[in-house]
């Protein structure tokens, strides 16, 4: 649907700044708002009809709470920043009641065995989930200048809900590290003989402010695209980062070739990240700054693999199979 009103909505995302994937999330719950109300525009439509779309969502399909609260958000943005509009804070909508999964945790043994059967290439980038905690869109989305060598820490800017954080570098990784960023300058002196290549994509206002920055080898993806590609933004030849989901398929394939039987994703090896810096004896609340968890609430998710099972009981049947 490539209507001026979405068109609109858009662009008003982009000059808040806004991250790509909000976008195009806000933009497609939009969307499927206004066909649910037989494209009615959302100015003709309020509380009522946002009620009617959530419940909706719950009653015919069954979407987990986090699902149906991105809805909300989108249409909370939509009716309050575009439309001027703002919804009721006393809406009245089925809540969805499916019951948040628990992580899926590798153990030690199984983070080995993984890692044996990654390929080379998808190596370094996967290791920095696990090693560092990080995100796959964090991973990929990381600039030469992230990595600090000096202080064995990497720097995450925008991530998850807007927030910028300060994580662990395990030393292991420093010199694969140097020599990826020497991968990156030779990518970056063939594209700058190319009179098309326009540089990197830079965010917001970055690239009116530092006007030379998207040519610099500090600003260029750390795990670049083996390709030039068009930005569909402005139409301009860039080298973007790697595709994300080569990343999904490199684990998903070394995880059955493994016979690992768990679900493994590369949100799992943030999970092993997280809890088995726990088991290390690291704090809670340094396992939360490492993560970037707003609420150390959601960290403490994480403490049901130390428990040992049901907070920690024994069975009365271990004792007596002694």
């Amino acid at each position: 649907m490539r209507s001026m009103f979405l068109q609109m909505v858009v662009e008003h995302m982009r000059n808040r700044r806004y991250a790509k994937r909000t976008i195009e999330l806000y933009s497609s719950w939009i969307v499927s708002f206004i066909r649910f109300n037989d494209n009615a525009h959302p100015a003709d439509l309020g509380d009522e009809e946002v009620e009617a779309f959530l419940s909706y969502l719950v009653a015919a399909k069954n979407v987990a709470p986090a699902t149906q609260a991105s809805a909300l958000n989108a249409l909370a943005f939509l009716y309050r920043d575009v439309l001027e509009r703002p919804l009721s804070l006393t809406l009245d909508f089925v809540n969805s009641q499916r019951k948040a999964k628990l992580p899926v945790v590798l153990t030690e043994d199984e983070v080995v065995l993984l890692f044996s059967k990654i390929p080379a290439v998808h190596k370094l980038p996967i290791s920095l989930l696990y090693g560092s905690g990080l995100r796959l869109m964090e991973s990929v989305r990381l600039r030469v200048k992230d990595i600090d060598f000096d202080y064995n820490a990497i720097r995450i800017w925008d991530g998850k809900g807007g927030k910028n954080r300060v994580v662990t570098l395990a030393t292991e990784l420093k010199l694969a590290l140097v020599r990826q960023v020497g991968l990156v300058e030779n990518y970056l002196m063939a594209d700058l003989d190319d009179p098309d290549f326009s540089g990197v994509y830079l965010p917001y206002r970055l690239r009116v402010k530092y006007k030379n920055a998207s040519k610099s080898l500090e600003w260029q993806y750390l795990f670049p695209s083996s390709r030039l590609s068009v930005d569909p933004e402005n139409q301009r030849l860039r080298r973007h980062h790697v595709d994300e989901t080569s990343i999904q398929k490199a684990i998903r394939k070394a995880a059955k070739d493994c016979e690992i039987k768990k679900k493994v994703t590369p949100h799992t090896l943030r999970h092993s990240f997280a809890t088995h810096l726990l088991q290390a004896g690291a704090d809670i609340r340094t396992v939360q700054t490492q993560l970037g968890h707003s609420d150390v609430k959601t960290t403490q998710i994480y403490t049901h693999v130390l428990q040992q099972g049901a907070q920690g009981v024994v069975s009365p049947l271990s004792r007596i199979l002694k």
